[in-house]
């Protein structure tokens, strides 16, 4: 058995993450990937880009120091290979350039911006094969904090998949157009009207919180009426009952209410009933990517 490590950086509209991955390889298997390490580091630059319209120079300072350290940490690990991504926060702020310049030149890391479709590309491209029933149908959505990801699965396979600009940390600066919602609900409709059921398969840090909040168990999926149950009892609770009650982390406290409500309202439109959280995103597709030579 060869063991290789791999790693993926996330640079989002919350939070930045370092992910380090074995990917274990047999003669005559197919490669096992094993999450070795997880880092995040709460820096919401959807908070600049979505207001101001830039990053700040105090949380340009704290992105170099964090990538500065992620190099370390890579280094430590024995890393070969890595990418870095920045998605919805640094794909609006105008001096995005500046940052992916200052970064390159204090850590060594490459930046690469990419593009909703592309973002939703390297997540579909997950794990998902493994939770898939080629004998149902699935709506893939991966709520961020500046975009929001929705893929289409019949019999397997991608039918559709499209990027809105509707996030968690967009709403909370309340910078969504009304429209973004009405083109959501469109699209949705759409997509799946043919469809008899479909199922939603969730992904980001928010989704997760809810499942465990939930005290669901055995892998079955959360139902919308207990997310509807779980909205309601997190809309009478303040920012700081939140933290303490749910042992949350300050930067998950406020932006977990805007993200229940886009699961809610994607189940709504679509018609789905079952919500399948089984803990990926961004950051396994793009190892799962470079090892296959997508990107």
């Amino acid at each position: 058995m060869k063991i290789r490590k791999f790693a993926a950086i996330d640079i989002g509209s919350n939070a930045i993450r370092l992910l380090i991955s074995n990917i274990l390889e047999v003669e005559n298997k197919e490669p096992a990937f094993r999450k070795n390490a997880l880092v995040r580091v709460p820096i919401r630059l959807g908070a600049d880009s979505f207001t101001v319209g830039e990053i700040s120079k105090i949380n340009l300072k704290r992105m170099v120091d964090t990538m500065k350290a992620f190099k370390l940490l890579m280094q430590a690990h024995g890393v070969e290979k890595y990418m870095a991504c920045a998605t919805s926060a640094m794909r609006e702020a105008t001096n995005s350039d500046e940052v992916v310049d200052l970064i390159k030149e204090k850590s060594g890391i490459d930046v690469q911006i990419i593009d909703g479709k592309t973002e939703a590309t390297i997540i579909a491209n997950t794990d998902l094969q493994h939770f898939l029933d080629s004998s149902k149908n699935y709506l893939y959505v991966d709520v961020g904090g500046g975009s929001t990801e929705f893929t289409i699965f019949s019999e397997g396979k991608i039918m559709t998949s499209k990027s809105f600009r509707m996030g968690t940390v967009r709403m909370i600066s309340q910078s969504v157009e009304e429209m973004v919602w009405d083109e959501i609900k469109k699209w949705l409709r759409f997509h799946t009207k043919e469809f008899h059921k479909i199922d939603i398969i969730g992904s980001g840090g928010n989704i997760n919180k809810l499942y465990k909040m939930s005290g669901i168990t055995g892998g079955k999926p959360l139902t919308y009426l207990l997310l509807n149950a779980e909205y309601e009892r997190l809309l009478k609770l303040s920012f700081e009952e939140r933290i303490l009650q749910f042992n949350m982390n300050p930067d998950r406290a406020d932006v977990i209410i805007p993200a229940t409500k886009i699961f809610l309202f994607a189940a709504k439109w679509s018609g789905a009933t079952d919500i399948h959280v089984p803990k990926i995103g961004l950051a396994d597709g793009i190892i799962k990517a470079m090892y296959k030579g997508q990107i």
